[in-house]
């Protein structure tokens, strides 16, 4: 087990100052600032090439920054990344599991590299808690890109890790599997995780995030909860307008799929609710 942090911000889950990264000529992060609260959702929002997973990269420890500092569960990510990583999960845009095993088979594999005892029980309780148990004798190639993407969150879940970073969780699923990894994400806050979600969703942010940063070509360029964002743009008149279904909602009630809710307004109730 990792030693107590030795630095300040207890408040603050992770704390970025001034961090800055460059490709050979592109300057993909250019002085990005941001602090995550502890047991928050955090949604770093952006466009493709904004800097959104280099900045995943840096607090994971898998990137060095060129300039900058950064602190992860108290701890530094450029001298302290041994305690870094063992205060982390990370699950990258693509999920990392092995089709040739069962869903079952990953989970108890990286509960035992982890050395934890009951890797059996620890399996199970993930399956039930991401909906797979239907699903943990069958081997992965045989998953859906969302079961593939739960069984991918709940691997990494294994030992209660204090922060999560979730790069782009949803892309490329379907609507219900979109709806059932909100669900997981906003299940871990109310654990007392602390979750940074990076995507390039605006709907998705909005549904989930305590705070939301928008990156723009290496640069937050605002940073506020959903309310203090809005503020930013003047009073909408107030006017009759007729709602229409979205494609979702259409989409949602054709399927009939109640599992998460069955519409967008059951998404919006269940962030309501943590």
């Amino acid at each position: 087990m990792a030693a107590q942090p030795m630095t300040a911000q207890s408040a603050q889950a992770i704390h970025v100052q001034g961090l800055e990264k460059a490709y050979k000529k592109l300057r993909a992060l250019r002085g990005v600032d941001f602090d995550v609260a502890r047991g928050s959702i955090f949604a770093l929002l952006g466009s493709n090439g904004a800097g959104k997973t280099t900045v995943v990269n840096i607090l994971s420890t898998l990137l060095k920054p060129d300039a900058g500092t950064a602190t992860v569960n108290g701890f530094d990510v450029a001298a302290q990344g041994a305690q870094v990583r063992e205060s982390i999960s990370l699950t990258g845009q693509f999920a990392a599991v092995d089709e040739i095993l069962t869903g079952r088979e990953n989970l108890v594999l990286a509960a035992r590299l982890r050395h934890l005892k009951g890797a059996g029980e620890i399996a199970d309780d993930l399956l039930a808690r991401f909906q797979l148990t239907d699903a943990a004798q069958r081997r992965v190639s045989t998953y859906s890109g969302g079961m593939r993407r739960r069984l991918d969150i709940a691997m990494s879940l294994i030992g209660n890790p204090p922060v999560i970073f979730l790069d782009e969780p949803t892309t490329g699923l379907d609507p219900q599997a979109r709806l059932l990894v909100w669900q997981c994400v906003r299940e871990l806050a109310g654990r007392g995780a602390t979750v940074l979600l990076t995507t390039q969703y605006l709907d998705e942010a909005e549904h989930l995030a305590d705070q939301i940063a928008i990156l723009h070509q290496g640069r937050i360029i605002v940073n506020g909860t959903l309310a203090e964002l809005k503020q930013l743009f003047p009073p909408a008149r107030v006017e009759y307008v007729e709602k229409q279904p979205t494609l979702e909602d259409i989409f949602l009630a054709i399927t009939g799929d109640d599992r998460t809710g069955s519409s967008d307004s059951a998404a919006r109730s269940g962030r309501a609710g943590g």
